[in-house]
């Protein structure tokens, strides 16, 4: 008896999510199907292909040869049918979406429903990572990232640029005085990141003119944080232009030294391995969020 596809897509979503229980959820089933379906796979090969443990579920070595080769197949029916989509000029399959949770929150997510109404064949897996992801390991199709890109295997597609700003909120201002100099900020708050700590260099000059690097009170790998604690009240924030251009529009966050603020921007780009050939979702995903970002940006 041959194995089938759905017995394969099963065995993948187990070892990409390391559960049977995110694998069921995944892929819309029972976790007593997808054990099923293991069962059915390693019975058919005549070996066992998963450890099962308490904690944890590990490859075998037969395991792993079998993974490589099934990705394969999955990999090459997806392109099969989305060939036929394409000839139909359609673009169709899913499309997994990493990004920054700021981006992926301000940007990406109003974007959702109009890119589904233009692509509805296209099924979007969005994920959030404050940290650089690496898109094989996470099976991801294009990730968005901000600032300077030094991967060099990767394929790059600029989409734009974000200016940042030094903001407080009236509340913080009410409470602790508006600063009239960057000098001035060794007396507040301070709200930055704890990695990487370039992101600590404020659009400012020091008393010596240098780029104003500042030493946060408290710290965060995310932006979104960041912002949650800066409406709070909780200090002073550097952030760029696409998560807080509303607050800002609102009066929740206030703009702080703005006639000496150095014109920064972040650069913003779409990112996919450069020994795959772009598909047609990737690059409507694309074209569609810098049509969008290009269609009356605030920021």
């Amino acid at each position: 008896m041959k194995t089938t596809l759905d017995e394969m897509q099963a065995f993948l979503a187990v070892v990409d999510s390391g559960s049977l229980s995110q694998a069921a959820q995944r892929l819309e089933m029972t976790v007593s199907a997808i054990s099923r379906a293991l069962g059915r796979l390693e019975e058919k090969l005549h070996t066992t292909l998963l450890r099962r443990t308490t904690r944890r579920l590990e490859l075998t070595e037969e395991g792993e040869a079998f993974l490589e080769r099934a990705r394969a197949i999955v990999a090459s029916v997806e392109a099969a049918e989305e060939h036929m989509a394409i000839r139909r000029q359609r673009p169709a399959g899913r499309l997994r979406v990493d990004a920054a949770t700021p981006f992926m929150l301000h940007v990406i997510a109003p974007m959702v429903c109009g890119y589904r109404a233009r692509y509805p064949e296209v099924e979007l897996e969005l994920h959030s990572n404050e940290g650089i992801v690496d898109l094989l390991e996470r099976r991801t199709d294009v990730a968005f990232r901000i600032g300077t890109l030094k991967d060099s295997t990767l394929h790059a597609a600029a989409i734009g640029t974000s200016r940042i700003r030094v903001l407080a909120s009236p509340a913080y201002l009410e409470r602790h005085g508006e600063p009239s100099d960057p000098a001035d900020l060794d007396a507040h708050t301070l709200l930055g990141f704890s990695q990487p700590e370039s992101l600590n260099e404020w659009p400012l000059r020091d008393a010596r003119g240098d780029p104003l690097h500042i030493r946060p009170a408290i710290r965060s790998s995310s932006g979104e944080t960041l912002r949650q604690l800066a409406l709070q009240g909780a200090g002073i924030v550097c952030l760029s232009d696409f998560m807080t251009w509303q607050d800002r529009e609102r009066g929740l966050l206030c703009e702080l030294f703005p006639a000496r603020r150095l014109d920064v921007r972040q650069p913003i780009h779409a990112v996919y391995y450069r020994n795959t050939a772009i598909s047609a979702r990737i690059q409507s995903f694309i074209d569609y969020v810098r049509e969008q970002l290009g269609a009356g940006r605030p920021w």
